[in-house]
């Protein structure tokens, strides 16, 4: 990666596709690239993890292989299949004919116009743009025994498929894994990885990522928007408000052309914001008004 050349290039690369990045995230994906060392990032769900990989990769023109995780997820979803309906016709088609050579028909079954490439396997093939980056999301969702498979994948970063052989990348893909903490990733895997935690943003930086991606939105709106979804995260809530929601929720109250915030627009929009329940519950009544008060009264103290 020797076109990149300081910290300062990364937060402004990243900067032109939207994504506000503080120096210590900036620091570690510009380690990352000089490094060829995979990133790790946690955090809660919607602070931003899986949009920088969609940053980075717009930024530098790779493309972008995402692998979502879940739980029961396996080789054969994360790596490769055959494909086994096109096998069966070509056996049938082989068996009307007649004749056919069954070692040469066994090599060509298992050879690659049958073989289905999953995330993983793509990401180590070559790439006249480059490396791609490999985004591993959520890991937290699978399981051990699928963790240890990618702790070997990452080592070498290659896959061995028996009937073909060893397949390693030329070049090693840039790899970012994510997780939401749901449960902890084993350390071993950590110790592959650079690690950052991706913490929910200041007021500040949370000001420059809406002005980022909700330009159209007015900057006093937007001051209302963050302070309170500000005041929301101290709450007792059972899943808090991420940057994203705060995204979202901006560009509902401008699709309903609101121009400041009231206990009424709240009330009808708080689905953008808050995705249980039990929470919006919390905030029925007086109470929307209440922590409206006090976050309009903490950006006239600012």
């Amino acid at each position: 990666m020797q076109d990149i050349q300081s910290i300062d290039h990364i937060q402004s690369l990243l900067a032109e596709e939207g994504y506000v990045c503080g120096r210590p995230l900036a620091t570690l994906v510009f380690l990352a690239l000089r490094l060829g060392r995979p990133i790790f990032l946690e955090g809660e769900a919607g602070v931003g993890k899986t949009e920088i990989a969609k940053a980075l990769s717009a930024a530098l023109g790779r493309s972008l292989i995402r692998l979502q995780c879940y739980e029961g997820l396996d080789v054969s979803s994360a790596v490769y299949e055959w494909n086994f309906a096109a096998q069966m016709v070509a056996i049938r088609t082989a068996e009307a004919s007649g004749g056919a050579d069954r070692n040469a028909l066994q090599e060509e079954l298992f050879g690659p116009d049958y073989l289905v490439e999953r995330p993983l396997l793509k990401a180590m093939r070559p790439d006249p743009a480059g490396a791609p980056v490999l985004l591993i999301d959520e890991l937290d969702r699978t399981d051990e025994p699928f963790e240890a498979f990618l702790l070997e994948a990452l080592s070498d970063f290659q896959v061995t498929i028996p009937e073909i052989g060893t397949i390693k990348a030329p070049e090693p893909p840039i790899v970012i894994v994510t997780s939401n903490r749901t449960r902890e990733v084993h350390d071993a895997l950590k110790r592959r990885c650079l690690y950052h935690w991706v913490d929910y943003p200041d007021f500040d930086r949370e000001m420059a990522i809406l002005r980022a991606r909700a330009p159209e939105a007015a900057e006093s709106l937007s001051r209302e928007v963050v302070a309170f979804v500000q005041r929301l995260r101290t709450e007792d809530l059972f899943k808090k408000p991420g940057v994203a929601e705060t995204i979202d929720w901006a560009k509902c109250l401008l699709a309903l052309d609101v121009l400041t915030l009231s206990p009424e627009v709240i009330a009808d929009t708080l689905g953008a914001v808050l995705k249980y329940q039990d929470d919006i519950a919390k905030l029925q009544g007086s109470e929307a008004k209440k922590l409206l008060d006090e976050s309009r009264a903490s950006l006239e103290s600012a």
